[in-house]
């Protein structure tokens, strides 16, 4: 990676909700969220722990540890406030409030933690424009603690993390498949830190870029695009033996049908006057159907989209079984 541009730092502050810059008002994830602070997770919310009565790897101590990495990593390259977003909100109470009913609870008297977690962290010096759309590098990851066994003891705990682009005109997440690891383990944040800056050292900006760039090379036409969106809600119907053949598909009814809809209304990335749609069009409507999930399923979907882009590609070149989806 290219660290030769030294700039100041600046800090990482804690304080403050964070919200959309005037300019991009619209969230990375949609679905079921909510904006919140660093200093919210680190001093308003409880921590969860094991049976054992160990104490969970924190949100906070996610983004935090991604922080030191990004430094380590880019030197002083300015680096954003984290974009955090947050779901299912986990309530109680201290032991001096047991009985007393929720209208009488005073604030000091509520606990709170939330069970998922996504953020990112945009670096604006490493910026790109990419079929006439501006994307910066953009490096973050997801906790999800309903995917842990917290009535078990203490053991390897499980984040996501990822290194991509994001297109600023629509916030989409543009991330392939070697930016991404959605099983990260680490039992404490110093195996943590080891293992994000792996991921982060052997992702390979430059092609990726290029597969991006490449995309508004292909374009499908009216019928293709007819076809991909019948077989996409036939697949997740076909017999085992069939659907074990064909690339997986990460999309659910609603997705599919919310590409639908934006193929003729998208204010960026709609068809064409002739019906036709280029490919980094359609790789946008579908990274923006996934901003509807739910975030311990967002990355993955957003990495299978890339994917899918991807195959898809191949196929009108004779070259892939995702052929199936246009044939």
């Amino acid at each position: 990676m290219d660290n030769t541009s030294i700039m100041e730092m600046p800090p990482l502050n804690n304080n403050g909700i964070n919200k959309p810059t005037p300019e991009n008002e619209s969230q990375f994830i949609e679905a079921n969220t909510n904006n919140v602070s660093l200093f919210h997770l680190k001093k308003e919310c409880i921590i969860p722990t094991f049976k054992d009565n160990e104490q969970t790897i924190s949100h906070s101590e996610l983004i935090e540890t991604t922080y030191d990495c990004i430094q380590t990593l880019f030197g002083n390259q300015p680096i954003s406030e984290p974009d955090i977003r947050v779901s299912h909100e986990i309530k109680g109470r201290i032991p001096e409030a047991i009985g007393k009913s929720v209208r009488e609870l005073q604030e000091h008297e509520k606990t709170v933690y939330w069970e998922r977690c996504a953020f990112l962290f945009q670096l604006p010096n490493f910026r790109n424009v990419i079929n006439n759309n501006e994307l910066n590098l953009t490096i973050g990851g997801v906790r999800a603690y309903n995917q842990e066994n917290l009535y078990s003891k203490k053991s390897m705990e499980k984040f996501k993390i990822f290194i991509g682009y994001q297109n600023r005109v629509c916030t989409n997440l543009c991330i392939s498949t070697d930016g991404f690891s959605n099983e990260i383990r680490a039992s404490n944040t110093l195996d943590l830190q080891t293992k994000i800056i792996e991921l982060l050292s052997n992702y390979n900006g430059q092609k990726h870029l290029a597969e991006l760039d490449s995309l508004g090379d292909y374009e499908l036409t009216e019928h293709q695009f007819a076809q991909f969106i019948g077989k996409a809600r036939l697949y997740h119907y076909l017999p085992k033996i069939m659907k074990s053949n064909i690339p997986f598909l990460d999309m659910n009814d609603g997705m599919v049908n919310a590409i639908a809809k934006e193929y003729y209304e998208d204010a960026n990335f709609s068809r064409s006057e002739n019906g036709s749609i280029n490919m980094w069009k359609l790789y946008n409507l579908f990274t923006g159907a996934t901003k509807s999930s739910y975030i311990d399923n967002f990355l993955e979907r957003t990495v299978n989209a890339y994917s899918l882009t991807q195959g898809l590609v191949k196929a009108m070149n004779g070259e892939s079984s995702y052929s199936w989806f246009l044939g």
